[in-house]
This record gives structure tokens, sequence and C-alpha cells, in this order.
């Protein structure tokens, strides 16, 4: 069963310039554009001035930016550069019981709170303890291996402080990482960009938080699940 996010019509251009995080300037057409960015990572080694971009029309009238910056050209294919896509593959997987290792629950429950804390899903009913689950988007890909973060992200960092208290007090904890892009053969954290993230990372690991990569097909029309990658910690 394959599990993709369908793709609305796009418009290829080119990329110009990003004045804050949230806002690309794109060439469609000879005409400048603004275009929003639903991915706050720093995206520099992709979004470089010239590099072929996707984008798609906003579905709001009216609203400042009049396009949705989708894709990006990278140097071994596409890549997806929309921080909402993975959760929702995520989401799809786990409701379709397609990955074994968290298939058996009777009830999955989105943004559940526990330990002060906010994941992004939780799997409940199932013979084995209750699993929290957080899902992480990568872009980033450096000689086939996939890193994060792209930025450091003190966010993530206690993300994986509280997933590693869930997993200490007996129930399960997770972290999946999605590569939106499909030339990556392993992932890692990005040491040398924020040690304070991967050593969380390594810790919460050790503590028993199951840590999952899996790497995604692209194109201009869909974004789907592709196959598992290795862990490197």
């Amino acid at each position: 069963m394959e599990i993709a996010e369908l793709l609305p019509p796009l418009i290829k251009g080119r990329f110009i310039a990003r004045p804050n995080r949230f806002l690309a300037l794109v060439e469609l057409a000879g005409q400048e554009e603004r275009a929003h960015v639903a991915d706050p990572g720093r995206l520099k080694e992709l979004l470089v001035p010239g590099a072929g971009v996707y984008v798609a029309p906003a579905e709001r009238p009216g609203r400042r930016t009049a396009y949705d910056l989708r894709l990006v050209e990278g140097p071994a294919g596409l890549v997806a550069v929309d921080s909402r896509v993975p959760n929702r593959l995520v989401g799809r997987a786990l409701a379709a019981g397609i990955w074994p290792e968290f298939a058996g629950y009777a009830c999955l429950k989105e943004e559940p709170h526990a330990g002060g804390g906010r994941f992004d899903f939780l799997l409940t009913g199932g013979r084995r303890p209750d699993c929290y689950i957080e899902v992480k988007g990568c872009t980033l890909v450096a000689g086939g291996t996939a890193l994060f973060p792209d930025a450091p992200t003190a966010r993530g960092a206690r993300h994986m402080r509280e997933l590693a208290a869930l997993a200490q007090s007996g129930r399960r904890a997770a972290v999946v990482f999605v590569i939106q892009r499909a030339d990556a053969t392993a992932f890692r954290p990005h040491a040398a960009l924020d040690p304070l993230f991967t050593a969380e990372l390594r810790e919460a690991a050790a503590k028993g938080v199951e840590v999952r990569a899996f790497r995604c097909r692209v194109s201009t029309a869909a974004i789907a699940l592709d196959r598992e990658v290795p862990i490197c910690l």
C-alpha cells in the first residue's frame, strides 16, 4: 500500500531570494512573485539563486503571498519543502497499519499531551504500552546521508528529552524522521550544526526511544513514503 501526498497542479519557476524564513521571491513567466515557504529550516543548500522551484497557487484568495513553494530542484532530484507533509504521511501510515512495529493498536490520536509536552501522535488500545510518536521532517542530505536539523532547534532537543522521560516511565516513545527526498541511504543527527539536539537524541535512544527514518519518492505529482534507511547515531 502506497502512502502519498498528492500535489495540486504546479507551476515551474526560478528561485530569486528569501527575504525571511516564510517568504520566497520566485520568477514565474518573467515576473517576480511572492511564495509562502512552509518550512522554517534554513534550506540554504537548496534555495540558491537560480534554482528551479515548483509552486502552487494559494487556495485562499487575497493572501499576501499568491503562491505556496512546494518543491525545489536539488542536485540529485526534487526535494519537498513543506514541513506539514511529514506529519500527514506518518499519520496515514499509522492509520493504515503498514509499519508492523506500530501496528496492532486500536486508536490513533493526534497532538496528545503528556508529561508537560505535546507530541504528534499517540497509539493506544494495543497489547503493548501506549506509544507516543514525534515526527521530524528532513530536507538536508550530504554524501548520501540525511542530516537533521539544518538549523539549531531547541524545541527539537526538548522533544527528545520529553520522549526519553516517557520511555523511562514505561511507555513506548518514538521519533520518526521523514526525509523529503529520494537520495538518502542513511540518517544521522547533524552533530556539527546542533550538538545539543544530537546529544539529546543519542541520550533518548539510550533510554529506549525508538528512532526511525524513512525517505520519500518525490515527483511533481506526489510525495510518497519510500523505504526505511539505517540510523547512524
